[in-house]
């Protein structure tokens, strides 16, 4: 039946088209990058007869034929997406590890750069909770208490302060030769060595949460004090005086003049849970998830993971970059204990008396962190440009005598001495942060109200005074409720800020949110008497000038009072006298002060 239905055409037709499809099948398989297709028939045994052959049953022949062409056409019934992985490389994170664990050599600590209480280490290691210096030489390192504590909560007593020295327990020395015993793994078992490195850089808060629930505490003190210390450390000693003269007037940390300091990839608060570090009003989460929007932060319940997989002693964690902060002995130091009780201050000077404080004169140091925040809060770009902002550049360097030259001024050029060289603002902004809504240090009411009218009455008599000359600015006034705003709108009210005005507390934090300008000025008010150099160090840190205010009266650098809260210094009764307060800010504009 099969010779009426199958020509010998017919054949030759079949094979031909079987034949080219596979022909084509495989000069295209080599194109196929994207895609895999999955045969499901062998060909290797396979014997395809020939079409000419007259003699061939029709249908074996028929058979053979439409077998081979289906399994030819039906290469596409199964496709999958194949990814292709790249064969390891010399430098992969996992050669690099694995070559780390058969090292037989493990990496000595040193150390880039050293303050009291701001330590930056290479190399620094952690087992069972003690971390560990890997030296020979152990002489050559800071005492162990200027660089750690045992991270108790500090009070103001003797045995307090006895129970918050370091022992060998939180750090410790150690040979080269006594870690490979320790570390080095059992090579009789076949064992590598037992260091595991955590990649990229680490801060490492040696602090108790005792003060990083306050905004203050963890944004205008620990965090100011790690850039000034991380840009710092990580930037070239000036040379020149023409060279130190164009950096500490330079707005900008960009890459001429600031080269961008290494990437930080995690914080780890080893005496904090998550709840520690954030305060009520919530700023502190905000200002992190703002400023380091990639940072992996850890908390004493993950330090506690790390202490326990190691607490047998054979296992031990490395930090290959890590700066270790430590509040207690940061206040062993001279520029926090004895002068200025900020942590930060210790980071700052540090930097400065090597020559490695960018920006000086204008928080250029500062500006990466200042200006993300801007940009995160929705600042518009002219009001956060300080790139453009051209200073006048003094025939020398602004000189005044400073800590580590016989001193105790510590501020080293900065202040109304270097701010007579930046430009005036464009505009005059007060900003009254007011606290009469709080719960406590709040002015006598009928006194605030006064307040409020002299400052009125100033900007509507200079704003008079601006329409009969163009070349003044204008004046503005905005009374503040910090809890009626929103976080976004208190960093763009402090960023248009040129006069920040605040009776002493957390919500002055914002100046370092402002913009430097030949007029930046915080005045704080405070209960007579009383005085604490929280907002004062911070403004003069960042080239701005500091009043406090005393009722009738006010001070300023070098003329400021000891530290003293008086009865009355938290309280809701605090006297201000509003004519001086307006005319003091007359005076700072008008250059007077």
């Amino acid at each position: 039946m099969f010779r009426h239905t199958l020509t010998r055409r017919d054949a030759f037709l079949i094979v031909l088209g079987a034949s080219s499809m596979q022909i084509w099948s495989l000069l295209l398989r080599e194109s196929l990058s994207d895609q895999s297709i999955l045969i499901n028939a062998q060909f290797a045994n396979h014997n395809h007869p020939a079409a000419a052959d007259a003699d061939v049953n029709g249908k074996h022949l028929m058979t053979n034929l439409l077998t081979m062409a289906a399994v030819t056409t039906a290469t596409t019934t199964v496709t999958v997406t194949e990814s292709v992985i790249p064969e390891p490389t010399q430098d992969s994170d996992t050669l690099r590890a694995a070559r780390e664990r058969d090292n037989r050599e493990f990496p000595h600590t040193n150390i880039v750069a050293h303050a009291p209480g701001w330590t930056l280490f290479k190399n620094l290691y952690m087992s069972n909770g003690t971390l560990y210096i890997l030296t020979p030489r152990p002489k050559t390192f800071p005492e162990i208490r200027m660089m750690t504590s045992t991270g108790l909560a500090a009070e103001n007593t003797r045995e307090n302060i006895a129970a918050r020295e370091p022992t060998s327990v939180n750090m410790d020395f150690i040979t080269p030769d006594d870690a490979l015993d320790r570390w080095g793994g059992d090579l009789d078992v076949g064992q590598t060595n037992r260091v595991w490195t955590i990649e990229g850089n680490t801060l490492l808060f040696n602090d108790p949460s005792q003060f990083l629930r306050h905004y203050y505490h963890l944004v205008a003190e620990l965090f100011f004090g790690v850039q000034a210390f991380w840009h710092g450390a990580f930037s070239e000693e000036e040379t020149t005086i023409q060279e130190h003269t164009s950096q500490q007037l330079a707005f900008s940390a960009s890459s001429t003049l600031h080269p961008a300091p290494p990437h930080i990839d995690r914080a780890i608060f080893a005496h904090s849970n998550a709840d520690g570090w954030r305060d009520n009003p919530g700023f502190n989460s905000y200002f992190l998830r703002a400023a380091y929007p990639s940072l992996t932060i850890e908390h004493e319940e993950d330090w506690a993971d790390r202490i326990k997989v190691t607490k047998d002693g054979d296992r031990v964690w490395r930090f290959p970059t890590v700066l270790l902060t430590d509040r207690s002995a940061a206040h062993r130091g001279r520029a926090c204990g004895s002068l200025t009780q900020r942590t930060a201050s210790e980071a700052w000077e540090g930097m400065r008396k090597l020559g490695k404080l960018r920006g000086r004169h204008v928080g250029g140091w500062w500006e990466p962190v200042r200006n993300a925040i801007w940009e995160f809060a929705g600042v518009p770009l002219h009001g956060r440009n300080t790139r453009d902002l051209q200073a006048q550049v003094p025939e020398q360097d602004v000189v005044v005598r400073g800590f580590g030259e016989g001193s105790d001024e510590i501020l080293n050029g900065v202040g109304v001495e270097a701010q007579k060289y930046l430009p005036m603002p464009d505009k005059i902004v007060i900003s009254y942060i007011s606290r009469q809504a709080t719960r406590r240090r709040k002015l006598i009411q009928e006194q605030h109200d006064i307040l409020v009218d002299e400052l009125k009455a100033l900007v509507k008599r200079k704003n008079e005074e601006a329409t009969k000359d163009e070349r003044k600015p204008k004046w503005y006034l905005d009374v503040l409720e910090a809890e009626k705003m929103t976080k976004d709108e208190q960093v763009r009210a402090a960023a248009k800020t040129t006069i920040m005005l605040g009776v002493h507390g957390n919500g002055l934090t914002h100046l370092v949110w402002m913009k430097p300008t030949r007029v930046s000025t915080v005045i704080e008010m405070f209960y007579p008497d009383g005085f604490a150099h929280d907002y004062q160090w911070t403004s003069r840190a960042l080239g701005m000038a500091h009043f406090g205010v005393w009722n009738d009266t006010h001070f300023t650098h070098p003329n400021i009072p000891h530290v003293d809260y008086p009865e009355g210094f938290q309280g809701n009764k605090i006297p201000i006298h509003g004519p001086t307060v307006a005319k003091l800010i007359e005076d700072r504009i008008e250059g007077v002060l």
